[in-house]
Protein backbone atom coordinates (compact mmCIF):
# COMPACT_ATOMS: atom_id res chain seq x y z
CA UNK A 1 0.00 0.00 0.00
CA UNK A 2 2.95 2.39 0.77
CA UNK A 3 4.70 1.71 -2.29
CA UNK A 4 2.00 3.86 -4.34
CA UNK A 5 0.97 6.22 -2.09
CA UNK A 6 4.21 8.95 -3.21
CA UNK A 7 3.17 8.01 -7.12
CA UNK A 8 -0.24 8.61 -6.22
CA UNK A 9 0.13 12.35 -4.75
CA UNK A 10 2.47 13.13 -7.59
CA UNK A 11 -0.16 11.76 -10.04
CA UNK A 12 -2.77 13.33 -8.29
CA UNK A 13 -0.83 17.06 -8.25
CA UNK A 14 -0.33 16.69 -11.68
CA UNK A 15 -4.02 16.04 -12.69
CA UNK A 16 -4.91 19.04 -10.66
CA UNK A 17 -2.86 21.37 -11.61
CA UNK A 18 -4.12 20.71 -15.30
CA UNK A 19 -7.44 20.64 -14.24
CA UNK A 20 -7.37 24.53 -12.37
CA UNK A 21 -5.31 25.80 -15.47
CA UNK A 22 -6.42 27.46 -18.81
CA UNK A 23 -10.30 27.00 -20.47
CA UNK A 24 -10.73 24.09 -17.98
CA UNK A 25 -10.53 26.69 -15.03
CA UNK A 26 -13.12 28.59 -16.62
CA UNK A 27 -15.19 25.28 -16.66
CA UNK A 28 -14.83 24.72 -12.92
CA UNK A 29 -15.33 28.37 -11.67
CA UNK A 30 -18.60 28.40 -13.67
CA UNK A 31 -20.73 26.69 -11.20
CA UNK A 32 -19.44 28.51 -8.08
CA UNK A 33 -19.92 31.70 -9.68
CA UNK A 34 -23.05 30.90 -10.72
CA UNK A 35 -24.47 29.71 -7.45
CA UNK A 36 -23.20 33.04 -5.62
CA UNK A 37 -25.36 34.60 -8.34
CA UNK A 38 -28.23 33.04 -7.27
CA UNK A 39 -27.34 33.47 -3.31
CA UNK A 40 -27.12 37.19 -3.48
CA UNK A 41 -30.84 38.02 -5.59
CA UNK A 42 -32.20 35.45 -3.00
CA UNK A 43 -30.20 36.74 -0.01
CA UNK A 44 -32.80 38.70 2.16
CA UNK A 45 -35.16 35.85 2.07
CA UNK A 46 -36.05 35.85 6.17
CA UNK A 47 -35.86 32.16 7.49
CA UNK A 48 -36.90 33.29 10.75
CA UNK A 49 -34.83 33.62 13.92
CA UNK A 50 -33.40 36.64 12.29
CA UNK A 51 -31.86 34.64 10.17
CA UNK A 52 -31.91 35.20 5.73
CA UNK A 53 -31.73 32.65 3.26
CA UNK A 54 -28.07 34.22 2.47
CA UNK A 55 -26.72 33.65 5.59
CA UNK A 56 -27.91 30.19 6.07
CA UNK A 57 -27.42 28.76 2.46
CA UNK A 58 -23.91 29.61 1.98
CA UNK A 59 -22.20 27.14 4.44
CA UNK A 60 -24.91 25.05 3.25
CA UNK A 61 -23.92 25.36 -0.41
CA UNK A 62 -20.19 24.50 0.97
CA UNK A 63 -21.30 21.61 1.90
CA UNK A 64 -22.92 20.81 -1.36
CA UNK A 65 -19.77 21.36 -3.48
CA UNK A 66 -17.67 18.79 -1.07
CA UNK A 67 -20.91 16.46 -1.89
CA UNK A 68 -20.99 17.31 -5.42
CA UNK A 69 -17.06 16.27 -5.42
CA UNK A 70 -18.79 12.46 -5.60
CA UNK A 71 -19.32 13.16 -9.05
CA UNK A 72 -16.54 14.05 -9.98
CA UNK A 73 -15.16 10.58 -9.13
CA UNK A 74 -17.52 8.95 -10.87
CA UNK A 75 -17.15 10.66 -14.47
CA UNK A 76 -12.90 10.61 -13.80
CA UNK A 77 -13.34 6.57 -12.57
CA UNK A 78 -15.45 5.34 -15.48
CA UNK A 79 -13.53 7.18 -18.00
CA UNK A 80 -10.20 6.00 -16.72
CA UNK A 81 -11.71 2.59 -17.22
CA UNK A 82 -13.15 3.21 -20.43
CA UNK A 83 -9.39 4.20 -21.99
CA UNK A 84 -8.01 1.10 -20.03
CA UNK A 85 -6.02 3.43 -17.09
CA UNK A 86 -7.59 1.48 -14.52
CA UNK A 87 -6.35 -1.61 -16.28
CA UNK A 88 -2.58 -0.34 -16.40
CA UNK A 89 -2.90 0.72 -12.96
CA UNK A 90 -3.26 -2.63 -11.81
CA UNK A 91 -0.01 -4.00 -14.07
CA UNK A 92 2.22 -2.00 -11.53
CA UNK A 93 3.29 -2.47 -7.55
CA UNK A 94 0.95 -0.59 -5.92
CA UNK A 95 -0.83 0.80 -8.68
CA UNK A 96 -4.29 0.61 -7.25
CA UNK A 97 -3.82 2.32 -4.29
CA UNK A 98 -1.71 5.25 -6.09
CA UNK A 99 -4.67 5.57 -8.67
CA UNK A 100 -6.99 5.75 -5.40
CA UNK A 101 -4.68 8.56 -3.79
CA UNK A 102 -4.24 10.14 -6.85
CA UNK A 103 -7.86 10.80 -7.79
CA UNK A 104 -8.46 11.93 -4.19
CA UNK A 105 -5.68 14.76 -4.47
CA UNK A 106 -7.16 15.68 -7.90
CA UNK A 107 -10.99 15.72 -6.87
CA UNK A 108 -10.39 16.92 -3.34
CA UNK A 109 -8.01 20.24 -4.60
CA UNK A 110 -10.73 21.02 -7.11
CA UNK A 111 -13.30 20.64 -4.55
CA UNK A 112 -10.86 22.94 -1.99
CA UNK A 113 -11.43 25.48 -5.52
CA UNK A 114 -14.81 25.55 -5.00
CA UNK A 115 -14.87 26.05 -1.49
CA UNK A 116 -12.38 29.11 -1.86
CA UNK A 117 -14.57 30.49 -4.08
CA UNK A 118 -17.77 30.40 -2.61
CA UNK A 119 -16.25 31.65 0.77
CA UNK A 120 -14.98 34.44 -0.43
CA UNK A 121 -17.35 35.35 -2.55
CA UNK A 122 -20.25 34.84 0.16
CA UNK A 123 -17.95 36.83 2.83
CA UNK A 124 -18.22 39.98 0.17
CA UNK A 125 -21.46 39.71 -1.33
CA UNK A 126 -24.20 38.35 1.38
CA UNK A 127 -24.92 39.82 4.39
CA UNK A 128 -24.97 37.97 7.74
CA UNK A 129 -21.98 36.29 6.59
CA UNK A 130 -18.80 37.55 8.55
CA UNK A 131 -15.36 35.01 8.34
CA UNK A 132 -14.37 36.88 11.51
CA UNK A 133 -16.53 34.85 13.49
CA UNK A 134 -16.27 31.31 11.63
CA UNK A 135 -15.12 28.74 13.77
CA UNK A 136 -12.01 27.57 12.06
CA UNK A 137 -11.55 24.65 13.85
CA UNK A 138 -14.85 22.91 13.40
CA UNK A 139 -14.65 23.71 9.79
CA UNK A 140 -11.48 22.07 9.15
CA UNK A 141 -12.22 18.67 10.72
CA UNK A 142 -15.62 18.75 8.93
CA UNK A 143 -14.49 19.58 5.67
CA UNK A 144 -11.32 16.57 6.06
CA UNK A 145 -14.23 14.00 7.31
CA UNK A 146 -16.39 14.99 4.66
CA UNK A 147 -13.87 14.92 1.61
CA UNK A 148 -12.48 11.52 2.79
CA UNK A 149 -16.39 10.42 3.40
CA UNK A 150 -17.54 11.83 -0.13
CA UNK A 151 -14.61 11.06 -1.96
CA UNK A 152 -14.36 7.44 -0.97
CA UNK A 153 -18.18 6.92 -1.91
CA UNK A 154 -17.71 8.42 -4.95
CA UNK A 155 -15.26 6.11 -5.87
CA UNK A 156 -17.22 3.34 -4.67
CA UNK A 157 -19.91 4.59 -6.87
CA UNK A 158 -17.66 5.02 -10.09
CA UNK A 159 -16.16 1.57 -9.97
CA UNK A 160 -19.79 0.26 -10.36
CA UNK A 161 -20.48 2.34 -13.65
CA UNK A 162 -18.99 0.51 -16.80
CA UNK A 163 -18.87 3.83 -18.99
CA UNK A 164 -19.31 7.57 -18.92
CA UNK A 165 -22.57 7.39 -20.50
CA UNK A 166 -24.12 5.73 -17.50
CA UNK A 167 -22.51 8.32 -15.14
CA UNK A 168 -25.63 10.58 -15.55
CA UNK A 169 -27.52 7.64 -14.25
CA UNK A 170 -25.78 8.23 -10.88
CA UNK A 171 -26.07 12.07 -11.00
CA UNK A 172 -29.74 11.60 -10.59
CA UNK A 173 -29.66 10.27 -6.85
CA UNK A 174 -27.49 12.00 -5.44
CA UNK A 175 -28.58 15.57 -6.72
CA UNK A 176 -31.95 14.48 -5.10
CA UNK A 177 -29.61 13.25 -2.06
CA UNK A 178 -28.35 16.71 -1.52
CA UNK A 179 -31.83 18.09 -2.41
CA UNK A 180 -33.32 16.58 0.95
CA UNK A 181 -30.06 17.60 3.08
CA UNK A 182 -30.96 21.01 4.19
CA UNK A 183 -28.67 22.99 1.82
CA UNK A 184 -31.21 25.74 1.10
CA UNK A 185 -33.84 25.37 3.81
CA UNK A 186 -33.80 23.67 7.30
CA UNK A 187 -33.98 19.86 7.22
CA UNK A 188 -36.88 20.28 9.65
CA UNK A 189 -38.96 21.72 6.95
CA UNK A 190 -39.24 17.87 4.99
CA UNK A 191 -41.56 15.24 5.82
CA UNK A 192 -40.40 13.02 9.37
CA UNK A 193 -39.37 10.54 6.50
CA UNK A 194 -36.96 12.22 4.22
CA UNK A 195 -35.67 14.01 7.83
CA UNK A 196 -34.73 10.16 8.62
CA UNK A 197 -33.61 9.33 4.94
CA UNK A 198 -31.54 12.57 4.80
CA UNK A 199 -29.58 11.71 8.12
CA UNK A 200 -28.69 8.27 7.00
CA UNK A 201 -26.05 9.68 4.82
CA UNK A 202 -22.98 12.12 5.23
CA UNK A 203 -24.26 15.22 3.04
CA UNK A 204 -26.66 15.96 5.31
CA UNK A 205 -24.13 16.12 8.73
CA UNK A 206 -21.36 17.64 6.10
CA UNK A 207 -24.03 20.43 5.77
CA UNK A 208 -24.46 20.60 9.39
CA UNK A 209 -21.21 20.71 10.50
CA UNK A 210 -20.07 23.54 8.05
CA UNK A 211 -23.34 25.48 9.53
CA UNK A 212 -22.43 24.89 12.93
CA UNK A 213 -18.86 26.59 12.22
CA UNK A 214 -20.75 29.37 10.04
CA UNK A 215 -23.37 30.34 11.93
CA UNK A 216 -24.36 31.69 15.09
CA UNK A 217 -25.15 29.11 18.24
CA UNK A 218 -29.30 30.74 18.12
CA UNK A 219 -29.68 29.40 14.47
CA UNK A 220 -29.40 25.91 15.57
CA UNK A 221 -32.90 26.44 17.03
CA UNK A 222 -33.77 25.71 12.84
CA UNK A 223 -31.94 21.84 12.93
CA UNK A 224 -33.17 18.41 14.43
CA UNK A 225 -33.16 18.67 18.05
CA UNK A 226 -32.27 22.39 18.23
CA UNK A 227 -28.49 21.51 18.45
CA UNK A 228 -25.82 21.33 16.06
CA UNK A 229 -24.89 18.01 17.41
CA UNK A 230 -21.21 17.83 17.03
CA UNK A 231 -20.22 14.67 18.14
CA UNK A 232 -23.01 12.79 15.75
CA UNK A 233 -21.76 14.75 12.81
CA UNK A 234 -18.06 13.56 13.80
CA UNK A 235 -18.97 10.27 14.27
CA UNK A 236 -21.65 9.98 11.32
CA UNK A 237 -19.19 11.22 8.55
CA UNK A 238 -15.78 9.26 10.70
CA UNK A 239 -18.04 6.28 10.37
CA UNK A 240 -18.77 7.15 6.26
CA UNK A 241 -14.88 7.79 5.65
CA UNK A 242 -13.89 4.53 7.54
CA UNK A 243 -16.28 2.67 5.80
CA UNK A 244 -15.23 4.02 2.32
CA UNK A 245 -11.69 3.81 2.90
CA UNK A 246 -12.17 -0.03 3.54
CA UNK A 247 -13.83 -0.56 0.83
CA UNK A 248 -13.15 1.44 -2.08
CA UNK A 249 -9.70 -0.44 -2.74
CA UNK A 250 -12.12 -3.93 -2.46
CA UNK A 251 -14.03 -2.60 -5.01
CA UNK A 252 -12.00 -1.30 -7.46
CA UNK A 253 -9.80 -4.11 -7.37
CA UNK A 254 -12.82 -6.59 -8.04
CA UNK A 255 -13.84 -4.12 -10.81
CA UNK A 256 -10.14 -4.69 -12.20
CA UNK A 257 -9.95 -8.20 -11.69
CA UNK A 258 -12.59 -8.31 -14.70
CA UNK A 259 -11.01 -5.91 -17.08
CA UNK A 260 -8.94 -7.10 -19.82
CA UNK A 261 -6.94 -5.52 -22.80
CA UNK A 262 -9.73 -7.12 -25.30
CA UNK A 263 -12.34 -5.22 -22.90
CA UNK A 264 -10.82 -2.11 -23.43
CA UNK A 265 -10.35 -2.18 -26.71
CA UNK A 266 -14.09 -3.46 -27.14
CA UNK A 267 -15.42 -0.44 -25.65
CA UNK A 268 -13.18 1.49 -27.46
CA UNK A 269 -14.17 0.52 -30.53
CA UNK A 270 -17.74 0.87 -29.71
CA UNK A 271 -17.00 4.56 -28.83
CA UNK A 272 -15.43 5.40 -32.34
CA UNK A 273 -18.33 3.70 -34.10
CA UNK A 274 -20.81 5.79 -31.84
CA UNK A 275 -18.67 8.77 -32.56
CA UNK A 276 -18.66 8.01 -36.32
Amino acid sequence: MRAGLRPGLRRGLIELRQAVTGADLVGHLLWPVVTLVALVLLQHRDLGSGLTLGAFAVPGVVGMFVALGMLLDVQYLSADREDGTVLRARATPGGITGYLVGKVVTVSGTVVLYVAVVVAGGALLVDGVDLRTVDWLTFTWVLVLGLVATQALGLVLGALVRSPRSAGYVALPVVGLIAISGVFVPVTALAAGWQAVAQAFPVYWLGLGVRAAFLPDAAAVAEVGGSWRPWATAAVLGAWALVGVVLAPVVLRRMTRKESGSSVAARRERALQRVG
